[in-house]
């Protein structure tokens, strides 16, 4: 029996990707094995930015905002990355495109994945183009 695909955050699945060099495997990860094939994604380093990094947060809005051009993103050292997020979202919307997820399971807080605190860039992207979305956190 072939298994459904899911995109996942990368980080989620223990690859240290996160700004601060770290991972956060997900409890659920057997779960997620069993059920799903999962594809990795790290919108924020296919965006072009390094692991680590410093910490970057949506300003004015949230993703949607961003990819309106009302909002942009920063990092704590007050400079723009809002061009590495759009890229990293559109990045990952172009692997989404290739392998039709049956879900993306995205990391929550993440100014690229969250989905309920507070949208991210890539989550926005991926509702405006009608992929499912789950939060993990």
């Amino acid at each position: 029996m072939q298994k459904d695909i899911a995109l996942i955050s990368a980080c989620l699945l223990g690859i240290e990707c996160r700004y601060d060099g770290k991972s956060k495997p997900t409890p659920l990860l057997q779960q997620l094995y069993d059920k799903y094939q999962l594809i990795p994604i790290c919108p924020e380093q296919l965006g072009g930015l390094p692991t680590p990094r410093p910490p970057a947060e949506i300003i004015g809005g949230d993703g949607l905002d961003v990819l309106l051009g009302r909002a942009v993103v920063k990092n704590n050292r007050g400079i723009d990355v809002t061009k590495e997020f759009l890229k990293g979202a559109f990045m990952s919307l172009k692997l989404a495109n290739i392998f039709h997820p049956k879900k993306c399971l995205l990391k929550a807080k993440s100014p690229s994945c969250g989905i309920y605190k507070k949208l991210g860039v890539t989550a926005a992207l991926f509702i405006k183009s009608k992929f499912q979305l789950i939060e993990i956190d």
